[in-house]
């Protein structure tokens, strides 16, 4: 099954290389299979095991462990963490899980360890955001959580139902889109770090039309993510890639949940 996704295409190269060489099952946690030789019968060598491919399930299973392990990080951050470092360790969260998101999207390093080590410190980001948003907003939190989880639902069911289709064109578009948010909301950042106001997050009518673009983008991101899953499956991609999926969609989920804080919060006005 060939994709026109080139990091796919690799891995699936990669997978094919592996089931040549006669690696084993990959293990319960997603671990690399490793070469065993096996004994031959009646004088004929034996078939060399199959590396065990990855599927849908796997996915859900791991995506699910990903976030009751970024929600349990949140929950004893916003309890732990006092009122006086919560800036500190928002910022310091925002930088360590920006550069391990980074290191796992350039590799596409299926190592569970370095994706666990994402949720946690994303856990702290989150908690730490959405204590300072719930004590300016009360409510805001759930508000924020059931919407998010509503729209990635909603975008599972129109995917499902072929509505929308990560087409080239489509993949290609959502790519340029996001990696041109991704830069301006990177520099917004340092600048803010510097106390420049850009007036992009300041709850501005600027504000309001980034983050609903911000909001659109992070939504249709979930239909790259469903693409990768399904070809991944098709091309058979090892048990291990799956823990890779599943940090595209935390990823995603975040990115939108940040986002609908944001922008719930420009509406509430001052109490």
């Amino acid at each position: 099954m060939k994709t026109s996704n080139p990091v796919l295409a690799r891995l699936g190269q990669a997978a094919e290389r592996e089931r040549s060489a006669g690696y084993a099952p990959a293990g319960p946690y997603g671990q690399p299979g490793i070469p065993q030789q096996y004994p031959s019968q009646a004088g004929y060598p034996a078939a060399p095991p199959t590396v065990a491919p990855m599927t849908v399930d796997d996915v859900v299973v791991k995506t699910v462990a990903l976030l009751g392990i970024l929600g349990i990080t949140a929950a004893a951050a916003w309890v732990l963490v006092p009122d006086s470092l919560v800036g500190v360790a928002w910022i310091g969260a925002a930088v360590v899980g920006l550069v391990l998101g980074l290191i796992i999207s350039f590799s596409r390093m299926a190592d569970p360890a370095l994706v666990i080590t994402y949720a946690v410190v994303e856990g702290v980001f989150v908690g730490m955001v959405s204590k300072a948003f719930e004590t300016l907003y009360d409510g805001i939190v759930l508000q924020a959580a059931v919407a998010s989880f509503g729209i990635f639902f909603l975008m599972a069911m129109l995917y499902r139902a072929k509505v929308i289709r990560a087409t080239p064109a489509f993949v290609k578009g959502m790519i340029a889109v996001m990696t041109g948010l991704f830069a301006v909301m990177l520099i917004n950042f340092v600048l803010a770090i510097f106390g420049v106001n850009t007036g992009l997050r300041d709850g501005s009518p600027l504000a309001i039309g980034f983050s609903l673009v911000c909001i659109v983008v992070a939504s249709l991101s979930f239909v790259l993510s469903f693409k990768e899953i399904e070809d991944g499956v098709r091309m058979g991609l090892p048990q291990r890639y799956s823990w890779v999926a599943a940090f595209g969609i935390l990823v995603s989920l975040v990115w939108l949940y940040i986002e609908i804080l944001r922008l719930l919060s420009y509406f509430q006005g001052d109490d």
